[in-house]
């Protein structure tokens, strides 16, 4: 404990000495391990005007952008123990705690789109208690799906299942097993550190969206990015501590609370306009663009279910029944009725 509160007093200090927001009622600090240009930033920014604007100026904002005060994998510790109010978490990177969250990520298989990745995530949410006791102490402002990743490699294009074998890849941890099983040597990093383990040769490749080619610069540091289907899921991003919650009267938390859909279609539209950036970006930079053919891709759908059953089959080690989580994903999925889902997560 006391390890943790050295760096949290010091990240506290640093707050304090944080650009003075105009003049508000209340003043709440954001944080994220982004740079201000980022497309989630974006999304995050025009969040906060929104609600400065809705609020009638009650409301501002202090933000801390690129890991000034906020790391990925403890971000929601972080929250919870007042280094900011409200953050960018990533319950996918947490080393401990968020074990339902992150694993769940990997049920999505066969979904179409960001909207229904956020529907899914709703309804498992609401339908699930594990859910809520994995994010107690924070209240969440936004639930975040994404583009499709695929595998952007330095040096070796992948053109079949095979081309995996002997390939270190930053990948989530959804992903791991299904690489390991082709031949590949998966490795689970922060985002914000693959660049540099790129440029070293640290790793061979990444499994990413196409829009990093560009917000993050990755096509100084690889050449080839080959479209193979990751069905990645929806989780909390974007959360507030409960001891903020508290400071807040009824209205502003109702207001912070009916904002969620304006901060996820912020982020949705920043998500696939930076998709297509990226494409172009790479096209005009000498990245390698390539399909997978449609029977190997049938093929990796197959093993990512196949493990996802698996992964949620584990958690039963540590005490989550995860099965029932995975079922009812897929049920979700294949029938086209999460749109349906109540607020109880039932249909």
């Amino acid at each position: 404990m006391r390890r943790f509160l050295i760096p949290l007093a010091a990240a506290l200090a640093l707050a304090a000495c944080g650009p003075a927001p105009k003049q508000a009622e209340h003043v709440l600090t954001y944080a994220s391990p982004y740079p201000p240009g980022h497309p989630f930033s974006r999304a995050d920014r025009e969040w906060m005007a929104e609600m400065e604007r809705a609020s009638g100026g009650r409301i501002a904002f202090r933000p801390y952008w690129s890991g000034a005060l906020l790391s990925s994998d403890m971000s929601m510790e972080e929250i919870r123990h007042g280094v900011a109010d409200i953050g960018l978490i990533t319950p996918i990177y947490a080393k401990g705690g968020a074990h339902l969250l992150r694993v769940q990520s990997g049920f999505y298989g066969g979904v179409r789109d960001i909207a229904e990745q956020i529907a899914v995530y709703d309804c498992l949410a609401g339908r699930f208690s594990g859910f809520a006791k994995e994010l107690h102490g924070l209240h969440v402002l936004a639930v975040q799906g994404g583009n499709f990743p695929g595998v952007l490699t330095r040096t070796r294009p992948i053109r079949h299942l095979e081309d995996f074998k002997g390939l270190r890849l930053r990948a989530q941890s959804d992903a791991v097993d299904v690489l390991k099983e082709l031949g590949a040597d998966p490795v689970n990093m922060p985002m914000s550190e693959v660049y540099s383990a790129l440029a070293k040769g640290v790793i061979d490749g990444v499994i990413a969206p196409a829009d990093t080619i560009k917000s993050l610069h990755f096509s100084e540091v690889a050449k080839h990015f080959t479209s193979i289907r990751f069905s990645r899921g929806a989780y909390p991003a974007r959360a507030i501590s409960d001891k903020a919650w508290r400071r807040l009267p009824q209205d502003l938390r109702d207001l912070l609370s009916d904002g969620r859909r304006t901060w996820e279609a912020a982020l949705n539209r920043e998500l696939l306009q930076a998709e297509a950036d990226g494409i172009a970006f790479g096209r005009e930079n000498g990245i390698d663009f390539a399909s997978l053919p449609p029977e190997e891709q049938a093929r990796f759908d197959g093993l990512y279910n196949r493990d996802a059953a698996r992964q949620a089959e584990r958690l039963r080690s540590i005490g989550i029944d995860g099965v029932p989580v995975f079922e009812a994903a897929q049920h979700l999925i294949t029938t086209g009725s999460a749109g349906r889902c109540t607020r109880g997560g039932k249909l």
